[in-house]
């Protein structure tokens, strides 16, 4: 068996998933093969995710593939892009409806074989402070991150969520669109 297939027959959180307000099963979303021009690490799959067994299956995907200037067809070539969050399944509401974080036992038990996988990737995209604080260390928040994303780039860049959510983060920090945007379009096209 090979490690996409170790991933996609897990069931370590049974228990946790149905004990939410979703009560719901884990269905791991795995979407890498390897090895891949682009890795995005994301947080961990949402509700529409979960139903479609496609990462980024909603707004949150169109955003982000406006950001990185990549179509549809690109994005889902997993031969290019790679996409492997801190959680693969998704991991259910409180009981106020909002997402649960995902499980540290998920990234604890496969995330540094699914990256060994993967091999030298020439270009890492950490999506949320998860993925962030998981591949940086550090204690920065999103947005610090992101300012600096000098000191991470050609090779890895962060970026906030592209949920709708954070459409009043992007209004704040118009620096985002007009700096890191173009310089993030201008590598998915060169390692591409």
């Amino acid at each position: 068996m090979s490690i996409q297939d170790d991933i996609a027959a897990c069931r370590i959180c049974a228990e946790r998933f149905a004990a939410t307000a979703t009560a719901h099963d884990p269905r791991p979303v795995v979407w890498f093969k390897g090895p891949p021009r682009i890795l995005i690490a994301s947080q961990a799959p949402g509700m529409r995710v979960h139903e479609a067994m496609t990462p980024f299956w909603d707004r949150s995907g169109d955003r982000l593939r406006d950001w990185l200037g990549m179509d549809e067809d690109t994005f889902y070539d997993r031969d290019r892009v790679a996409i492997v969050p801190m959680a693969f399944c998704f991991p259910g509401y409180d009981a106020a409806g909002s997402d649960l974080p995902p499980p540290r036992i998920c990234a604890k038990t496969w995330r540094s074989d699914a990256l060994a996988a993967l091999g030298d990737v020439p270009l890492t995209v950490l999506i949320g402070g998860y993925a962030q604080s998981w591949h940086l260390g550090g204690k920065e928040g999103v947005t610090a991150r992101v300012a600096a994303w000098r000191d991470h780039a050609p090779r890895v860049f962060c970026l906030p969520h592209p949920s709708w959510r954070n459409t009043g983060w992007l209004k704040k920090n118009p620096w985002f669109e007009t700096d890191v945007l173009p310089a993030l379009r201008a590598r998915v096209k060169e390692v591409l």
